[in-house]
């Protein structure tokens, strides 16, 4: 016997919040889930006007990221280098997750912030220090420690890192056991520019 139709969408929409699993409601996909990128824009109600260059030599963007910058190697940090930071720049930041993560957010793989304006690279093998000599701090990431940690996901398809790179008109009142959401809080409206480079990696 054939069941009647609902008889509006309006109706449909109540019960959907009601009752998740009720026909009509099933077979809507996921959100697509967001990277420190997207997280900081939805932070911050000012417009990011100019786009900063942020490159790597050791993978292309959107290409593998080599086993040396992961858990499976070195678990050391790549070389980074940038261009584009605006004259009113008073410092930066620089934050990695991994949005692939089989949890309710992005794995936080990195929180630098405060660097130097006129800094415009880190050499590879950054150390773990939650201060480094130029005054830049490390926060807090999900391995809850201070630097980078590198890719390392569950054995599976591919996921992204997504490195994400900001330019400030101040520095951060913040110490080194913030977490990417209160550096993500407090940049909200100080973002002059930002840059983004992303890659992969899947498990051997």
């Amino acid at each position: 016997m054939r069941r009647a139709p609902f008889p509006n969408r309006a109706l449909l929409g109540v019960l959907c919040l009601i009752i998740p699993a009720a026909d009509g409601c099933r077979g809507t996909p996921p959100p697509a889930r967001s990277g420190a990128a997207d997280t900081a824009r939805a932070s911050s109600p000012a417009a990011i006007p100019s786009p900063l260059a942020l490159v790597t030599s050791a993978f292309r963007d959107g290409g593998p990221i080599p086993v040396r910058y992961t858990c499976d190697g070195d678990n050391v940090s790549p070389p980074l280098a940038w261009s584009g930071v605006p004259p009113a720049t008073r410092s930066l930041a620089l934050l990695c997750d991994d949005p692939d993560a089989p949890r309710a957010r992005p794995w936080v793989h990195w929180v630098l912030f405060d660097l130097p304006p006129d800094r415009q690279e880190l050499p590879e093998a950054l150390p773990p220090a939650p201060v480094l000599p130029d005054g830049s701090r490390q926060g807090t990431t999900d391995f809850g420690r201070p630097g980078y940690g590198g890719p390392c996901p569950p054995r599976g398809g591919p996921h992204r890192y997504i490195f994400q790179l900001y330019a400030l008109d101040t520095k951060l009142t913040l110490d080194s056991t913030a977490t990417m959401e209160e550096v993500v809080a407090a940049m909200a409206g100080h973002m002059l520019a930002q840059g983004r480079l992303t890659g992969t990696y899947q498990r051997p």
